[in-house]
């Protein structure tokens, strides 16, 4: 009876050392087996990190492409009328000789001086002058009458811009010259101004305007310049 007593304690004591050494194996395991699990799931935010995310495609409009350089030029070509117009005050149809609009901004402000056609100072027929050869390449006789006289006459109704505006008091001489521009308004040297944009339409511009000519070289030379430009721009598409 003791030793059957001594050798029920003697497995009890085994099985406890035996459960005692094998329980934190399996805790070990337990958490090795756990490891890899947590790891990978950290690892998958580190994956993306330095990526660019995906956008999402926008089904109801096309992609942005890039412009040609037709509508570039288009363009700029809108923003350069839009300045004319709004310096000059007029309605423009994006059609007019930007060249001519550009020499007449450029113009714009400069003293009067009789006998002179520098950026100093100039007369009428001074700006005239300069104007003319800066954009045309014509030279002009330094002188409104003589202006008229090369002129081919043109009904006030049927003006276009480029043409000359005569003015004379009564039925005294040509006195004065200007360029028309568009919607009655016209660019020249004023004595009580120097160079500006005027109407015909002011009562002392009405009252005095004689007659408009045509420079033929002029049109001509816009013809030219229209012709080039659509040259460009169909080269360009």
């Amino acid at each position: 009876m003791k030793h059957s007593l001594l050798y029920c304690l003697a497995a009890t004591s085994l099985a406890l050392s035996f459960f005692f050494e094998r329980a934190p194996e399996a805790s070990v395991m337990a958490r090795a087996a756990s490891a890899p699990v947590v790891a990978e799931a950290s690892l998958l935010p580190a994956l993306t990190i330095g990526k660019p995310a995906t956008e999402p495609r926008d089904f109801g409009n096309p992609p942005a492409t890039k412009p040609t350089a037709a509508e570039l030029a288009a363009s700029r070509d809108s923003l350069t009328y839009h300045y004319y117009a709004q310096t000059l005050g007029l309605h423009l149809a994006f059609d007019e000789n930007k060249d001519l609009l550009r020499t007449v901004t450029d113009w714009i402000g400069t003293p009067y001086s009789y006998g002179s056609n520098s950026r100093k100072g100039t007369d009428c027929s001074g700006f005239v002058t300069r104007v003319f050869h800066e954009v045309y390449g014509i030279n002009l006789i330094h002188s409104s009458r003589a202006m008229f006289s090369n002129t081919k006459r043109v009904a006030k109704s049927e003006m276009e811009t480029g043409d000359l505006v005569f003015f004379r008091r009564g039925h005294g001489p040509i006195y004065h010259v200007g360029i028309y521009l568009k919607d009655g308004k016209f660019a020249h040297s004023a004595t009580n101004g120097g160079v500006m944009v005027s109407s015909l339409n002011q009562p002392y511009y009405h009252r005095n305007f004689y007659a408009a000519g045509r420079v033929p070289a002029a049109v001509a030379a816009d013809a030219a310049a229209l012709e080039e430009a659509a040259t460009a721009l169909a080269s360009a598409e």
